[in-house]
């Protein structure tokens, strides 16, 4: 496997925040960019505070914590991504805002055979990947929140994505970050939100309906199904502006199938 050890994540949100920690934990040199100075400030305030509850809980020690911080540094100009050998995309689940970063990353990024990833939970990568002139090496790495904690990424290739492009990632995933890879087809959703979604919406139309009470709604599945927080709950976690946006795009998707 060859090192991608220059890491680019645009975005520093809740999940380009966590992808910027995971990999300056696992060594690499990390650069983050956002579109203004308060989002920069916001997103080391969140790798900050990340790393301090890890310290706190006993899987970091202080100097752990200090290394980490060291490698990741922000800037508002994607122009310092010309280096970078791999880039997650980690902005609005927006296609038209995805678009525009892909394109924009096919002009910067100089290494002729760095992988540009999203980490999208719905758009298609293949309309990412058309976007820039080299398809071949745009793929979905998509993690799941919180980062830090989750064990899985979805790995998610379009028809145009190399074979090399996808081994490299799943290389990178598996063997650099140590987390666990499920491969998925380009389809809205993907595995885990294709699932995960409909039953989101199930219990916001319970509630919606006054069937039941949300306390009662999430309860029910803590208590009766064993999962560690309820529907609604997750999806305040989720963000609901992003349940509706997997939901749109699975909307779209499927209804165009007839």
């Amino acid at each position: 496997m060859d090192t991608l050890y220059r890491m680019g994540v645009v975005g520093a949100g809740l999940m380009g925040s966590g992808i910027a920690e995971v990999c300056a934990r696992a060594g690499l040199d990390v650069l983050v960019a956002e579109s203004g100075s308060d989002a920069l400030t916001a997103g080391r305030r969140r790798i900050e505070q990340s790393l301090a509850r890890g310290v706190r809980s006993g899987k970091l020690s202080d100097a752990d914590r200090e290394q980490a911080l060291a490698r990741v540094r922000l800037t508002t100009d994607l122009g310092e991504f010309a280096d970078r050998d791999l880039v997650v995309e980690a902005v609005a689940e927006t296609e038209r805002v995805k678009v525009d970063v892909f394109a924009a990353l096919d002009k910067v990024v100089e290494r002729e055979d760095a992988i540009l990833a999203s980490n999208t939970s719905s758009i298609p990568i293949m309309k990412l990947g058309m976007a820039t002139t080299r398809p071949e090496q745009v793929v979905g790495i998509h993690f799941f929140n919180p980062v830090p904690v989750l064990a899985l990424v979805e790995l998610v290739p379009s028809l145009l994505t190399g074979q090399r492009t996808r081994q490299r990632a799943e290389d990178f995933v598996t063997t650099v970050l140590g987390k666990q890879v499920i491969p998925s087809t380009d389809r809205a959703g993907f595995v885990v939100n294709a699932l995960l979604i409909p039953y989101l919406l199930s219990a916001i139309r319970m509630l919606e309906s006054g069937f039941a009470s949300a306390a009662d709604i999430d309860q029910g599945m803590v208590l009766g199904c064993a999962h560690p927080m309820g529907p609604l709950a997750l999806a305040d976690l989720i963000g609901l502006d992003t349940t509706h946006a997997i939901a749109e795009s699975m909307y779209a998707e499927f209804t165009d199938r007839g």
